[in-house]
């Protein structure tokens, strides 16, 4: 992502937080609500579809594999409308590369989706995107028969070459990914006979939820998932909740802000997809959720975070961090503020994303006072509770929206102006970010 330019100065808040605010539609689910209504025959109906750079990246992408989108913008901000899938007939081979931007989620699940058909079909990205390790999901592809070229490279640019005679799998994954899981399942959609994918531990499950609806035969379990394949996937309606990641940060906000007490509405409770609320109640915050509605098997619901006065460190062992790992970055500005250590075990995984997160979690805390480091695969950040935020401070966000929004709450939650480089990156899952804290501040 393109992150030249002039640093974008974030004002400080001028009061608490309160009142009800919904966010934007979950960004994974709004991802494979796209992929698999273009995988399915007939048209599916889609509401609360996020309205975001990545999200554009897989609709652009099912277009040029020959599926027919009708989206429109609806008063929310969200997007809503019909899609129109290739069915039976599979995909058409483009007649350029597709680039999938900044979206790893596009790319890798379009790795397993394209898997079992006879195209040629060349994938590429922004800078960043084809530094990302691509092996992890292009291995077991192989393993099923799909081709990927060049053969020796791990990362993009890379051409896919599919073909009908995929054969299932049991496939044993080294690492937990939902991208992983999901691409291989998407190919065992076209794979002849039971396809299934263990966990070292347990990622998202919106992909197991999703595709029973989609007429899929689909199993799941603690750590494990499979699907029954040749099936032809059905069109269907898909309703998507308030993503829980893009939440997490206006939570946060809350519990760091004196007096303030909000409600978000609206949002995925998937238990896969709120460890961010476990770990702040370890820490001391009043977070609380109550399930609502559920839109086939995805609970959603209202979130309520308050102020704490007395954050304390916590440790969040390897097996909660799936439910969590994009949210690690703003967790730790909330443990940069409180007694104690906070260790978050076995986040490596943070080294690969959109930047090298831990790095800059450490560069970035280092700038607020507050020590952290790695030992081994953990992350140690030593809190505290007096600590005094410099007016004025310029954070890089190194084109990750994640690290983007962590570096404007750093100053607007301790009452300071910040200037964040790179700060546009947060059109990739949070377009409205700022105008949703500003809409929440109570002046006093």
């Amino acid at each position: 992502m393109d992150t030249q330019g002039k640093p974008t100065i974030i004002e400080a808040l001028e009061g608490p937080l309160v009142g009800s605010v919904r966010v934007p539609g979950d960004k994974s689910i709004s991802h494979r609500a796209v992929l698999f209504a273009a995988m399915a025959e007939g048209t599916s109906r889609l509401s609360g579809v996020l309205d975001s750079d990545d999200v554009r990246s897989s609709v652009r992408a099912v277009q040029k594999l020959g599926a027919q989108v009708a989206l429109e913008k609806m008063a929310d901000g969200s997007l809503a409308g019909g899609i129109t899938g290739w069915g039976s007939h599979g995909p058409c081979a483009p007649d350029e590369p597709i680039d999938c931007g900044n979206s790893g989620t596009t790319v890798r699940l379009l790795m397993g989706i394209l898997a079992p058909w006879d195209v040629e079909v060349e994938l590429t990205g922004d800078d960043s995107l084809r530094s990302r390790p691509m092996r992890r999901v292009t291995a077991p592809l192989v393993r099923m028969g799909a081709r990927f070229y060049p053969e020796e490279s791990t990362t993009l640019p890379l051409t896919v070459r599919g073909t009908r005679t995929l054969r299932a799998i049991d496939y044993d994954s080294p690492v937990a990914s939902a991208q992983v899981k999901t691409a291989v399942l998407l190919a065992g959609v076209g794979a002849c006979g039971t396809t299934r994918v263990t966990e070292p531990s347990p990622s998202r499950n919106h992909t197991e939820l999703m595709l029973p609806r989609f007429g899929v035969q689909t199993t799941a379990a603690s750590g494990v998932a499979e699907v029954e394949g040749p099936a032809c996937m059905q069109a269907c309606e898909v309703e998507v909740p308030g993503d829980p990641s893009s939440a997490a940060f206006l939570a946060c906000a809350a519990a760091l802000v004196p007096g303030s007490a909000i409600q978000i509405e609206g949002v995925s409770l998937n238990p896969a997809r709120i460890g961010f609320l476990r770990t702040l109640e370890q820490m001391g915050v009043d977070a609380s959720r109550r399930g609502v509605s559920s839109s086939g098997k995805e609970l959603s619901g209202i979130i309520s975070v308050q102020y704490c006065e007395n954050l304390h460190g916590c440790e969040v062992p390897a097996e909660k961090i799936a439910s969590l790992v994009d949210e690690v970055p703003v967790l730790s500005l909330v443990a940069a503020h409180a007694r104690g250590i906070t260790v978050f075990r076995e986040v490596s995984e943070l080294r690969v994303k959109e930047t090298d997160r831990i790095a800059a979690i450490i560069d970035g805390l280092a700038l607020l006072g507050v020590n952290a480091w790695m030992d081994g695969n953990d992350l140690y950040i030593e809190g505290n509770p007096d600590l005094h935020v410099a007016d004025g401070l310029e954070f890089t966000s190194g084109g990750d929206h994640r690290l983007a929004m962590t570096w404007a709450l750093a100053g607007m939650t301790a009452g300071v102006t910040v200037a964040v480089e790179g700060f546009e990156a947060v059109s990739v899952s949070y377009p409205g970010f700022l105008d949703d804290v500003r809409s929440l501040v109570r002046r006093v």
